[in-house]
């Protein structure tokens, strides 16, 4: 494998791997806050249909990037209001919101199939940076999102480990009584943290669409909610850690478009199944590890609060 090679592999998994960051970033907020979200596909769906459908409408696809995010923030909220304030079992309810997202996304977008985006997330080198050997052509020679990524990602570690508002989100996730009872509203803020995992994933769903394979195809996430929910254990919910999970499965799926492209007599069935064949091998190790070094999830995850059973 020649360097030319290498970098177009390395560069393809960055790629790749950014809506999964998005989509995991997004996740590990909301489960941060003690509310598992099992509706990130749906929303990443509505996300992708909704920025496609706006783009190509506005002819912006910043305008079609805002709009997945607040639908991904809408349809977070019924998953909001169902876990929080109705105190719904969230693996049903993600799980209802998932096949909501999958069949809404196909009915909107049934007349946009086939229809290419008269603009898109292109890729531009950045000054200086992409000239670094190795390095800038595979993470400064990306689109406008990807950079975003890149500011995103040290920004919630930052507010998650070094500010008193990334303690309340903590607090709220392991023990929302203790919590509650100094004061910090458990209700609010997991509103707020569940909308906002949710615009993330809209976000993510964006990145397909005006990015990554700038069209609308129904179900064109093919699976990548799911994935970022894998990729959150194997991250133990730390966003740097999620980084560098995230390009790994994109690299995964990127090479297997490479070993078809370099002619490999290799089922394209097979190749169209390794991410999900990798994604179980790294949870069974990922879960194997956190269980070792005792590091797990949020004490109170997937527990509705009751302040009455306090």
């Amino acid at each position: 494998m020649d360097g030319n090679m290498l970098i177009g592999i390395l560069a393809a998994a960055v790629t790749a791997g950014t809506p999964l960051l998005y989509a995991a970033l997004g996740e590990i907020i909301t489960e941060r806050a003690g509310i598992l979200n099992l509706g990130v596909e749906g929303m990443m769906l509505t996300g992708a249909v909704t920025g496609f459908i706006v783009a190509v409408s506005t002819g912006n696809p910043w305008f079609g990037a805002l709009a997945a995010i607040l639908a991904g923030g809408a349809v977070s909220l019924i998953h909001a209001i169902l876990s929080v304030t109705f105190q719904a079992n969230q693996v049903v309810s993600g799980l209802a919101l998932t096949i909501f997202g999958t069949g809404l996304s196909g009915y909107l977008g049934k007349s946009y199939i086939g229809i290419p985006a008269p603009q898109t997330f292109s890729k531009f080198p950045l000054p200086v940076l992409a000239d670094i050997p190795l390095i800038g052509p595979v993470l400064f020679n990306q689109d406008a999102l990807v950079y975003f990524s890149y500011l995103l990602v040290p920004v919630i570690w930052f507010y998650i480990y070094k500010t008193k508002h990334g303690l309340n989100l903590r607090a709220i996730g392991e023990n929302p009584g203790a919590a509650d009872a100094v004061g910090i509203n458990v209700f609010v803020l997991r509103y707020i943290y569940v909308v906002i995992g949710g615009m993330l994933a809209g976000l993510a769903g964006a990145y397909l669409s005006l990015a990554y394979a700038p069209a609308w195809l129904e179900n064109m996430t093919a699976g990548r909610g799911w994935i970022a929910v894998a990729l959150v254990i194997f991250a133990t919910w730390n966003p740097l850690k999620a980084v560098g999970g995230a390009y790994l499965f994109g690299g995964v799926d990127a090479l297997g478009y490479r070993m078809q492209a370099m002619g490999l007599d290799v089922s394209s069935f097979f190749l169209k199944m390794l991410p999900y064949i990798f994604t179980i091998i790294v949870l069974i190790f990922a879960t194997t590890q956190t269980n070792k070094k005792h590091i797990g999830a949020p004490g109170a995850l997937s527990l509705s609060y009751d302040r009455e059973e306090r």
